[in-house]
């Protein structure tokens, strides 16, 4: 099961002093500037947490799995994640 922004909300609250509101407020204003950050096309980089990188995919061809339709799929940008040194040796244990 993943971690909710509820949760995460309330995990801020119990680790510090800060209010309800002020926790929830942290948490969205946090995601809203990761977010516009990335929209602007510019890389994202947390020490011991990992960078989320931009990056441009060229158009393509592709398959309707359904139809077997060949298609091309447009350009597009995606979000991608790599995860830091620091991360990964926790998350192995």
């Amino acid at each position: 099961m993943a971690l909710t922004k509820i949760e995460i909300f309330e995990l801020i609250r119990q680790k510090t002093f800060l209010s309800p509101q002020q926790a929830r407020n942290s948490v969205e204003t946090l995601l809203e500037i990761m977010k516009s950050t990335l929209a602007s096309g510019e890389d994202i980089m947390i020490s011991g947490l990992g960078k989320f990188c931009v990056k441009d995919k060229a158009a393509r061809k592709g398959r309707n799995p359904a139809t077997d339709e060949e298609m091309i799929l447009k350009a597009r940008r995606v979000v991608t994640f790599k995860c830091s040194g620091k991360l990964k040796n926790k998350v192995k244990g």
